[in-house]
């Protein structure tokens, strides 16, 4: 029997084309977990919002948290609300007046 694909969300298809406009840093998660790892990062690092972070928990697992004004996110949420957070919309509005829009 044949799989159905999985239809794949308009919004979330423009969230993480935003987030590729967003500067992102790399780290391993070492035996803290995820999300401490990142925060402490953030800290020592003194990054400034907007950021994406991607955290190696191992060799096969990346978990993605964006750094915003309002604090750190997971990634698929940004991607699905991404107008929900004021320096993304003005990335956004960066973005479609620099590459004209596709019909």
């Amino acid at each position: 029997m044949a799989r159905r694909r999985k239809r794949k969300s308009r919004r979330r298809q423009e969230g993480r084309r935003i987030l590729e406009c967003v500067p992102q840093y790399s780290i391993s998660s070492g035996e803290e977990k995820p999300v401490t790892a990142a925060r402490r990062f953030i800290h020592a690092e003194g990054i400034i919002p907007p950021a994406l972070l991607l955290v190696k928990r191992n060799e096969h697992t990346t978990d993605r948290y964006f750094w915003a004004e309002k604090g750190l996110f997971g990634a698929q949420y940004v991607e699905e609300n991404h107008f929900l957070f004021p320096s993304l919309k003005q990335i956004a509005e960066k973005a479609t007046t620099a590459a004209p829009a596709r019909v």
